[in-house]
């Protein structure tokens, strides 16, 4: 009786009201944050916080207003953000076992599926990393081959900077030099700076981390089943994705004909070689998944590398006094004769500070990469349930002003003691911290100071005539200098 009443009583209108309504109550039911959650912005209904800018600077922001946990919401997922070096130590080292797991991001997930080495989780990720790290030190840090090949690309990288006549774009001279060393690695060989395939390897991926940070594509977050049926960004991404993997598959399909079991030449072979005889179906040894985690290694070792690069060339033409230090070292230490090598690095302190400097303020990753609560834990006095997206706010470690004396300014004596040795800083954490630290941290170290100290040794860098240098970098999924040209002058 009640029902046909209500049916009488209530038009179209009336019921769309009603279905909001309703809508509404379920979505706020569902969403309801258990006791002791961490504050953050009144989330909308059904959309949660999607209007909420997710940069690093509006992350800074919020937790000036909300502390340094406070939590968000995209659609139904809900995330909690970290700042300061001591709450990100407290979740990332004291409690490394808590916050280990990687959650499901959407837009990631359709790419890296869940395999590999950065987005798996559990016994598939222990097995896959332990066998990543073990090989990668026997093919490259753990051998002084890869000094070898760094030294050589930094050779090429030197001759084509050289021939460089007028002011120039660094980028993808940087990427191919970063992707050469990589490659080298993996599959055991480099490419030329010119080659098409190669850069147009180069340029795929770079798009794709670029469309990655954008605020538009991350909206296939939140809502994943309606966006995966609309244009925009992430659709882009999707197929950027596509063109890189397709050239990782091309170069592991070459291994697959001519590799000789018994004479490894790379990673790609002793993978193959594990596929062969794996037989423990969830540890996940497959081609497949050799396509994730060569993707994992290429997403790391090439761009953020590169883009550090670019920061520390940016900021020797902001600062000529510290690059006419770093020359006079460099000058001292290693002269114009050879080569820099890794025996040379802990006679060059200042020009190691201005590396780690450029890394702190450069600030490549300032968010670094989700993590998930592994299981009901507290931090800061809040309850954190299983499953809840977990970000740590890298930026607001490298800036903290607890930890450095001026944090918002380039300054290489954050990295030197009174005596001008070089000192190592406990919020220090470019390559974030806990289990899922970099896997290739080490070899970007060597990299970098390689290829930093070749680069100043071999020219004097100085902006574009009439350019005046801006400190306000470009920020997407990665955070990277503003757009510039660079002029080189051979010393």
């Amino acid at each position: 009786m009640i029902v046909h009443l209500l049916l009488d009583l209530l038009d179209l209108k009336g019921w769309l009201i009603f279905l909001c309504v309703l809508l509404i109550v379920v979505d706020v039911i569902r969403n309801k944050d258990p006791p002791n959650y961490p504050p953050g912005p009144w989330p909308l209904p059904i959309v949660g916080n999607v209007f909420t800018g997710q940069d690093f600077q509006t992350m800074d922001k919020l937790a000036e207003e909300y502390g340094e946990v406070f939590s968000l919401r995209w659609g139904s997922e809900k995330t909690v953000f970290i700042s300061g070096y001591k709450m990100v130590k407290e979740a990332l080292v004291t409690q490394l076992d808590s916050f280990a797991d990687r959650p499901v991001v959407p837009l990631f997930h359709k790419v890296f599926k869940g395999i590999g080495i950065a987005l798996s989780n559990g016994y598939m990720w222990r097995v896959q990393k332990k066998f990543a790290y073990a090989h990668l030190r026997h093919f490259g840090e753990g051998k002084r081959t890869l000094e070898l090949h760094i030294q050589q690309e930094c050779q090429y990288l030197c001759d084509t900077i050289k021939e460089e006549r007028a002011p120039f774009d660094p980028t993808f001279t940087l990427n191919s030099a970063t992707g050469n060393v990589i490659c080298s690695v993996i599959f055991g060989r480099r490419y030329e700076y010119n080659e098409e395939r190669f850069l147009n390897f180069l340029r795929k991926d770079a798009e794709a981390v670029i469309l990655a940070g954008n605020a538009q594509a991350q909206l296939y977050n939140a809502f994943p089943g309606l966006f995966q049926h609309l244009p925009g960004p992430h659709q882009t991404m999707f197929s950027c994705y596509q063109e890189v993997t397709d050239f990782l598959r091309q170069e592991i399909m070459k291994h697959v004909e001519d590799r000789d079991p018994s004479d490894p030449r790379d990673f790609v072979d002793v993978y193959l070689g594990e596929v062969e005889k794996s037989t423990d179906g969830e540890a996940g040894f497959n081609l497949e998944t050799l396509v994730v985690c060569t993707l994992d290694m290429v997403e790391a070792g090439i761009e953020t590398v590169a883009t550090t690069l670019r920061w520390g060339l940016y900021y020797m033409m902001m600062y000529p006094e510290i690059q006419e230090k770093v020359h006079a070292e460099i000058d001292t230490v290693i002269g114009q004769s050879r080569l820099p090598n890794m025996t040379d690095r802990p006679d060059c302190p200042y020009t190691e500070a201005v590396i780690y400097e450029t890394q702190r303020l450069g600030n490549v990753l300032p968010l670094g990469f989700p993590k998930m609560a592994s299981k009901d834990t507290t931090l800061a006095g809040y309850f954190i349930p299983k499953g809840t997206g977990i970000t740590a706010n890298l930026s607001s470690v490298l800036h903290d002003k607890n930890e450095w004396e001026t944090p918002d300014i380039f300054n290489p004596q954050h990295f030197l003691d009174a005596e001008g040795r070089f000192r190592k800083r406990d919020a220090f954490l470019p390559f974030s911290a806990g289990k899922r630290v970099c896997l290739g941290e080490q070899l970007a170290r060597m990299e970098l100071f390689l290829m930093f100290a070749s680069l100043l040794q071999r020219f004097t860098l100085s902006p574009e005539p009439g350019v005046e240098l801006s400190l306000e970098g470009t920020v997407a999924f990665t955070y990277s200098p503003p757009p510039h040209k660079i002029c080189v002058t051979p010393r």
